[in-house]
């Protein structure tokens, strides 16, 4: 389980630090799929705690620093969907539909 969270921690790197090097409309699939990665980790962190593999105080320590990089990346993905939604609202989205 140990390599399952090491590879897990990897591949939330990858996909936030490949979102972040992306134009912004295609930023938003990798962001998802850090924070599903992110949620992975922390139920295969709680497993182990609850199995006692985990000590209370790293458990802890674990999911405070878990939770605050979801929180980022939940701020993150509601910032891409907010420029989503504002530019599907602009004026010129409003003129290019009027001109259909």
């Amino acid at each position: 389980m140990g390599e399952k969270i090491d590879t897990l921690y990897i591949d939330i790197i990858e996909a936030t630090s490949g979102a972040a090097f992306l134009p912004k409309g295609e930023k938003l699939p990798w962001v998802r799929l850090a924070a599903r990665k992110l949620d992975t980790l922390k139920l295969l962190l709680m497993i182990l705690w609850e199995s006692g593999s985990l000590l209370d105080k790293k458990y802890v320590a674990l999911s405070t620093k878990v939770d605050t990089v979801g929180k980022m990346l939940g701020g993150w993905q509601g910032q891409i969907l907010r420029q989503a939604q504002d530019k599907q609202n602009s004026p010129e989205a409003a003129e290019r539909t009027r001109e259909k």
